[in-house]
């Protein structure tokens, strides 16, 4: 994990594996050198975006890659007592936490023989969370702290009128929408991608963030599920303007505090958040003793290996970091 390396390799070395349809690619090895376990995983994404962001284009962006997919790099911990480091980026930037890719993180480090079945702290740039192996493609993650920041939040969205959420956090800052804008249906995802993109436009130019001023960057539409197997469906606009295929686990972790807050949902009580897909996550909450409305979201998934290959940079190649801005 995390090959000591202080210039650009030659190849890297890549497991992909899908959470509920959301890809995930793991970069095993070829990275350069972050400073390993000493650093804290904070510094070392901030490292890794400054000085080696090739490693993010090259693997989640094409031609190699896709808007929706997700990468993650292994690496050394931080953090005490934990099996491995993760830092999650896609085809824009960098993620702070990503449930559907702890999943994936999992399930390749068990195809891998790392781990085993049973429980393994991962450390990520925003804290340390569990990972509860069931099996060969399920898994629990016990997610960082969430817990609904401001409820009722009403923005002027252009072409849509007054749209009201709440602004919540799960790991990243989620706007969620109830029953508003498009059905919730995946005949609706074109219709549903302009509503949500409107969405996070007109929060900007409204100076409506996070509580840290951070920009909420993940739009959540929400309706009701087509059967009894779910109690919601919901529509995710990630960073980069790709949905979530999956039913968003830090989404999902954000509309667990925001039903806990409001009284709708109790410690323990099993809330099942289906996808654009209809795939589904099975999730719980538990306070946190002292920390008013503040909970740790437990959400389980299914994930499946599916590739297992190597990318060689070919000098010739005008693309072989991957398409952005600056190769066209």
């Amino acid at each position: 994990m995390c090959q000591h390396m202080s210039t650009k390799s030659s190849q890297l070395a890549i497991i992909d594996s899908h959470t509920c349809g959301e890809p995930t690619r793991v970069i095993i090895d070829g990275a350069p050198d972050l400073g390993g376990g000493s650093r804290p995983l904070t510094e070392r994404k901030a490292l890794l975006a400054k000085d080696h962001d090739w490693v993010r284009t090259a693997s989640v962006n094409e031609p190699r890659g896709s808007d929706a997919m997700v990468g993650a790099l292994l690496c050394e911990p931080h953090a005490e007592n934990c099996v491995a480091g993760a830092i999650f980026f896609n085809n824009v930037g960098y993620l702070g936490m990503c449930i559907h890719g702890t999943i994936g993180v999992a399930i390749t480090l068990y195809h891998m023989g790392k781990i085993g079945v049973g429980s393994h702290r991962i450390d990520t740039p925003v804290g340390v969370v569990t990972a509860d192996v069931k099996d060969a493609s399920t898994v629990t993650v016990s997610n960082v702290p969430s817990y609904l920041a401001v409820a009722d939040v009403q923005v002027n969205v252009p072409d849509y009128g007054i749209i009201t959420g709440d602004i919540a956090w799960g790991g990243n800052w989620f706007f969620l929408i109830d029953n508003q804008g498009p059905e919730v249906k995946f005949a609706n995802v074109d219709a549903l991608d302009k509503f949500t993109h409107s969405v996070r436009l007109a929060l900007a130019a409204s100076n409506i963030t996070g509580l840290d001023g951070k920009e909420i960057d993940h739009i959540e539409s929400f309706g009701p599920p087509t059967d009894d197997t779910a109690d919601s469906r919901n529509f995710v606009l990630c960073p980069g303007n790709a949905y979530d295929r999956s039913p968003c686990g830090t989404g999902t972790s954000a509309k667990l505090a925001a039903l806990y807050a409001k009284g709708k949902l109790g410690a323990g009580e099993v809330w099942r958040q289906a996808s654009i897909l209809n795939t589904i996550f099975t999730c719980t909450v538990e306070p946190i003793e002292g920390t008013p409305n503040h909970v740790i979201p437990s959400v389980t998934g299914t994930a499946f290996v599916n590739g297992k290959y190597t990318v060689i940079f070919n000098p010739e190649d005008p693309f072989r970091y991957g398409i952005t801005a600056q190769t066209v």
